[in-house]
């Protein structure tokens, strides 16, 4: 059984209290969700859209979901996709990959190069295939002019290295933000972008709560990375992008500022990190 058919298997979330104010999911996984074709995507962003989220960025992780993204973002306009090969496959990086990775980057509709970055939790590529796959996307972020979105898991450091080494593009966001405070600091001084996701609801997630607490209000996102990561108080349950206000409501807690301010911050972040255009009535 893969990781997407055992999360698949449990009991979806709950539908949350609608937020005041639109939002933005500004990382998902549609595919990962269940959805096939052009009717899910339409009846995922509606469902998200009746509790306020009301665009969404799907992400690809190997080569065949970069294909599927790139066309769900054309099956409706909340949709968008981002496109990359995920890190634990960064062996799967040949040259046919580069380029289709490069065909797929020039859609109006891709509006990130993502997920990409350095896994050293996974024993998946080698941490030098890892490195040079990433300078690669870094590269192709500059060149289409898109966010780079980093995936980023036990490898804070070597990410930083990389991004230094390689001169970081203009748009960089931490996709399922996963530093601390200080982590936090250091990125804002270089005007890159944190996404959180469920995990900053945990009630054990101490840094990240600092963390939250800390970034300036133009330089955060929130995401659901569905069906991972479903927040607080249904962790466990099957993620959707329905379920991105828990998240909202417990950045607002953790940044003492009213849910408005909160839902206009993260959506105002994702319409200029991915240069959305405004929702369609």
């Amino acid at each position: 059984m893969t990781v997407h058919e055992a999360v698949a298997d449990r009991k979806p979330a709950p539908v949350p209290e609608p937020l005041p104010a639109q939002v933005v999911d500004a990382h998902t996984h549609l595919d990962a969700c269940g959805c096939l074709d052009a009717a899910d995507v339409v009846a995922a962003a509606d469902r998200a859209a009746a509790v306020g989220v009301t665009r969404l960025v799907t992400v690809a992780d190997d080569l065949a979901s970069a294909h599927w993204a790139a066309r769900a973002a054309t099956w409706d306009p909340r949709v968008f996709a981002a496109v990359a090969l995920h890190p634990t496959r960064a062996d799967t990086l040949d040259d046919a990959a580069r380029r289709e990775i490069e065909s797929l980057a020039g859609s109006d509709r891709v509006v990130a190069i993502g997920e990409t970055g350095l896994d050293f939790y996974w024993d998946a590529a080698p941490h030098d295939v890892q490195r040079e796959a990433f300078a690669w996307h870094i590269d192709l972020a500059k060149r289409t002019g898109k966010a780079l979105m980093i995936h980023d898991r036990q490898a804070h450091e070597a990410i930083f290295d990389v991004l230094d080494g390689e001169g970081a593009p203009e748009t960089v966001v931490f996709h399922c933000y996963s530093g601390d405070a200080e982590m936090a600091r250091r990125c804002a001084d270089r005007g890159w972008v944190l996404s959180f996701a469920g995990p900053v609801t945990f009630k054990n997630a101490r840094d990240l709560a600092e963390a939250a607490a800390v970034i300036p209000g133009d330089l955060y996102m929130a995401e659901t990375d569905a069906p991972f990561l479903t927040p607080h108080p249904h962790r466990g349950r099957r993620n959707e992008p329905y379920a991105l206000p828990w998240t909202v409501r417990a950045l607002a807690a953790l940044r003492d500022v009213d849910l408005d301010t909160v839902c206009d911050q993260v959506r105002g972040t994702a319409e200029r990190v991915y240069r959305l255009p405004q929702p369609t009535a």
